[in-house]
């Protein structure tokens, strides 16, 4: 039978339930389990799809083509295994079904309420995962704080669930924050135990505390929490501040979070932990032999969480070039100023990614920092609206073609060499329309991109209305800049390349998303290496 384990949390949020779920993933998958991990969120939004980035962070999308919480990102990082549809569930999505179950009738006339219809769908969903039998453990993370009124249907359910499944296939984890009161000079338990009262009250008792703190908690204050929580001291989990993310799975199996997890659950313990790929990652991250400074051009650089993938790709991607990724966030709207304010804004990187985004607000201060990278020959990496920007400012500066520009941001634009694509046309709706999940491309032999991937066929992620507009593929080949991926169903391009250039890609598609600490992604391996060979081998 599968087992789960659901991870809550209280006192506040961003307290990191996702990497505690994605390290207890990982340590339980290096002893021989198959894990898997969900997230349920709180909010009304049917998917982050129609978020902006400012509010809820970068929106994760997996092969499928489902519009998800930024977790799934972790989730994938650390377990190296795609997730998908079932793997993120919000309250807008729970109600849409049981609304459209009682118009279709299926409830037989009865009043329809949150007890017992939402909570049935939700543990419905909850074991969607473990129905299909692929999986030993499924861990589930839920989304908000305990005492927040959206999370109620959610905690009722578990709390069912817990009396259906037997103690020994259902596992409480419930995070928690210990604050250090400077003034005091000591920790302080009491809005730990004030949290689990407040889980307590819904019928929940958790079996692993697992405190968030800045500093090392002893055995006095374990203890304490042990007494006043009704778990046992083995039970009691610290969480220091990790220098890093990926430094969690190791500090979790020093705590033996894991141990503890096998031992409440009643399983046999398949092998010791095999995490000598991660500890061979760790020990490049933290000792790099270079360093090399990365201009990030976008338009949300206020929260890093709205390009969390990008930032997690360098490190993977630093880490196999043993170097140090410095990424400098650059407001696009801050390079909309003269040539000569633009270079002394760039001057000091070795290589400029310029991210996706939606909408005109800093697309013409993405379009100067192209022009700049591409006559000054430093490595550029453009990702879906960045790639979109490389094509018009090379038929701007390069081909001459005045006023060109994407349909998206210039309707009436003479040139439009990003347009709409033909089945966006008539879409009214935002909500999960845009081109989305995983497409195949086909990439151009000897081309900078077939070089990065060594291979010619290749698979990644898409979320996009606008593309390269091909009644101008031939003219843009003739001056310079080659389709180096194409996608073979619907002869869409998906990568471009400027040949006489050190190295200048641009990609329609989002290869950050399937970047993990096993297998980087190859593009970002290939631009780091890129700006490494322009900062140390300037004469290659």
């Amino acid at each position: 039978m599968t087992k789960y384990i659901f991870v809550t949390g209280g006192v506040t949020s961003s307290l990191g339930k996702g990497i505690i779920a994605a390290s207890l993933a990982k340590l339980l998958q290096a002893r021989g389990f198959s894990v898997t991990i969900q997230k349920f969120d709180p909010y009304i939004n049917v998917d982050p799809g129609t978020l902006n980035p400012y509010e809820h962070g970068e929106c994760y999308v997996t092969d499928d083509g489902a519009e998800t919480d930024l977790d799934l990102g972790h989730y994938e990082r650390f377990l190296n295994t795609p997730t998908s549809q079932a793997n993120n569930v919000t309250t807008g999505r729970i109600y849409q079904t049981v609304i459209e179950k009682e118009r279709a009738g299926d409830y037989l006339g009865k009043t329809v309420q949150v007890i017992p219809h939402i909570t049935d769908e939700i543990k419905r969903r909850v074991q969607l995962l473990g129905a299909t039998n692929e999986y030993d453990i499924v861990i589930t993370e839920l989304g908000g704080t305990v005492g927040d009124i959206e999370s109620l249907p959610y905690l009722e359910a578990l709390r069912q669930l817990r009396w259906e499944l037997g103690t020994d296939n259902c596992l409480v984890i419930h995070l928690t924050l210990i604050p250090y009161l400077n003034a005091a000079k000591e920790l302080k338990t009491k809005p730990t135990q004030h949290s689990v009262k407040e889980l307590l009250n819904t019928g929940i008792q958790p079996d692993i505390l697992v405190c968030r703190t800045e500093h090392p908690i002893g055995m006095e204050i374990r203890r304490k929490l042990a007494l006043f929580c009704n778990v046992d001291v083995g039970s009691v989990i610290e969480a220091i501040d990790a220098e890093s993310i990926y430094d969690v799975p190791l500090l979790m199996l020093r705590e033996k979070l894991d141990t503890v997890a096998i031992t409440r659950l009643r399983l046999k313990d398949r092998q010791e932990p095999q995490l000598n790929a991660w500890k061979n990652f760790l020990g490049k991250l933290k000792n790099p032999t270079y360093a090399i400074n990365i201009g990030l051009v976008g338009k949300y650089n206020e929260l890093q969480d709205a390009y969390k993938s990008i930032h997690e790709s360098f490190v993977h991607a630093g880490a196999v070039n043993e170097c140090k990724v410095k990424v400098h966030p650059i407001h696009s709207e801050q390079l909309e100023g003269t040539p000569e304010e633009v270079a002394e804004r760039l001057r000091e990187f070795d290589g400029v990614l310029v991210a996706p985004g939606f909408g005109e607000r800093g697309i013409e201060g993405k379009i100067n920092a192209i022009k700049y990278v591409r006559e000054q020959q430093v490595p550029f990496f453009g990702i879906c609206l960045g790639m979109q920007c490389a094509v018009v400012e090379f038929a701007r500066n390069v081909m001459q073609l005045e006023g060109a520009s994407s349909t998206e941001v210039d309707p009436g634009t003479p040139h439009p060499v990003i347009d709409l694509m033909p089945d966006q046309k008539k879409i009214t709706k935002k909500g999960g329309t845009m081109r989305l999940g995983a497409y195949p491309c086909e990439v151009r032999r000897r081309s900078k991109a077939s070089a990065a991937y060594g291979s010619l066929k290749v698979s990644e992620r898409h979320r996009h209305r606008y593309e390269f507009n091909n009644q101008y593929r031939e003219a843009m080949e003739k001056a310079g800049m080659i389709a180096s991926g194409i996608n073979p169903d619907a002869d869409l391009v998906e990568i471009v390349e400027i040949k006489d250039h050190p190295w200048f890609v641009g990609v329609q598609f989002h290869p950050e998303l399937k970047s993990t600490v096993e297998v980087p992604q190859p593009l970002f391996v290939a631009f780091v290496k890129a700006a490494l060979d322009r900062k140390y081998n300037p004469e290659q």
